[in-house]
């Protein structure tokens, strides 16, 4: 895939990086390129990541090297409020912000009330903000990840089981219902597929209730499954009859590794497709599916891939849709993409950045997932790194011939 994409149909390039840098000053600029740099060389990703998961384990003070660097890079602060520099950030931009509290790990009723309070905080302060266009929750986060794939294994439950599952629901009818009464669409993260028929209820009960007049209920589908373009069909064949709109985020898929291998090691048939041509295959598709029934389905493409943004831009102008029709929406990770993120804006375009945040500490597994995925010249690392050189290689050349 080349490194940029231009249509000459739109006349949107996320090759411009004078646009997609614009909001950084050269010294910001230097140490976004300073870390992907050191981010594009595995050897490093690999010694890094393992020594600061042994400072962390052996409660060496390595916090405060962590949080000016690659929580910097990829999370808004540690609460909410340290959040509020990003979102006027973005914000200066016509960047949205999409607060994503990003604790992992924490499995008990105690932790689960905990996030779900959280959540409903990022939902009322999207309530009082303009610049925060979404809120979004796991339902992990409020629920057992072992419970539910009982559930979805058609397992008995046992009376304390059934009653934790009940709490379950109610804490994401709650969370659904406070983003009914203050008006902000709430997305219903993806997960694994053991469990995803679980979450994709519970999902599909909040639109029915509360997706009657505008949509704000999202659920997300990872377009690496094989079922999945079907699955959206469906569900839009239901909504239709059932007379509710229907919130999609179209995603990739984020769980490759674990389905792969939980496929292999329990001898079932691999729910992914065989190929990422398939994937981007079905992706496109949706996308496509999604803006012809925009009668019923509104749609946020939360996708870094350039050429799925292309298409979808080329077949809004084809379908007349204005380029800030509300029901229209582009989401990348923060410190990710903003080639993409920032072109696309420029436009009139409707933009925002999913912005994780919580403890230095509790975050640190996505970190890795981040860094993880950026060291792979198959994955995010290369593009970023080399968009980033060439906007400083950019600001050189101007500097001289003034």
């Amino acid at each position: 895939m080349p490194l940029s994409v231009v249509s000459p149909k739109t006349g949107v390039s996320f090759d411009d990086t004078s646009v997609a840098f614009s909001s950084k000053s050269n010294g910001q600029l230097k140490k976004t390129y300073w870390l992907f740099s050191m981010m594009n060389q595995v050897w490093l990703v690999k010694l890094g990541t393992f020594f600061i998961k042994l400072s962390l384990l052996l409660r060496l003070p390595v916090k405060g090297l962590i949080k000016t660097t690659l929580f910097n890079q990829f999370c808004g602060g540690e609460d909410i409020k340290e959040c509020e520099k990003t979102i006027q950030y973005l914000a200066k931009s016509n960047v949205g912000t999409i607060l994503d509290y990003s604790i992992e790990g924490e499995d008990d009723e105690k932790s689960f009330d905990k996030t779900a309070n959280e959540i409903s905080l990022t939902i009322e302060k999207a309530s009082n903000n303009k610049a925060i266009p979404f809120s979004v929750f796991k339902v992990t986060g409020v629920g057992s990840t072992p419970l539910m794939e009982k559930i979805q294994a058609g397992e008995e439950l046992h009376s304390s089981e059934q009653q934790a599952f009940e709490r379950i629901k109610q804490r994401v009818d709650v969370l659904c219902k406070k983003a009914a009464d203050l008006n902000v669409k709430i997305f219903v993260d993806a997960e694994e597929s053991w469990i995803q028929n679980v979450i994709d209820q519970l999902a599909y009960d909040g639109m029915k209730k509360y997706n009657t007049q505008t949509p704000i209920v999202y659920n997300t589908f990872q377009m690496y499954r094989h079922d999945m373009l079907e699955n959206l069909k469906k569900a839009t064949r239901e909504a239709k009859a059932a007379g509710y709109l229907l919130g999609v985020k179209l995603v990739r898929g984020a769980y490759f590794e674990k389905e792969r291998l939980r496929a292999y090691e329990n001898e079932y048939q691999d729910p992914i497709h065989a190929t990422k041509e398939d994937t981007d295959r079905d992706y496109n598709k949706a996308l496509e599916f999604c803006l012809e029934n925009r009668d019923v389905i509104s749609i946020c493409l939360g996708t870094h891939n350039e050429h799925s943004c292309q298409l979808c831009i080329e077949s809004m102008e084809k379908l007349h849709i204005p380029h800030n029709d509300p029901h229209v929406w582009f989401a990348q990770l923060l410190g990710m993409s903003d080639n993409i993120s920032y072109n696309l804006a420029n436009a009139g375009y409707n933009v925002a950045k999913y912005v994780p945040y919580g403890p230095v500490e509790t975050v640190m597994p996505y970190l890795f997932r981040r860094a993880e995925e950026n060291k792979s010249i198959a994955g995010q690392s290369s593009r970023e790194y080399l968009l980033v050189k060439r906007e400083v290689e950019r600001r050189h050349q101007q500097r001289i011939s003034q």
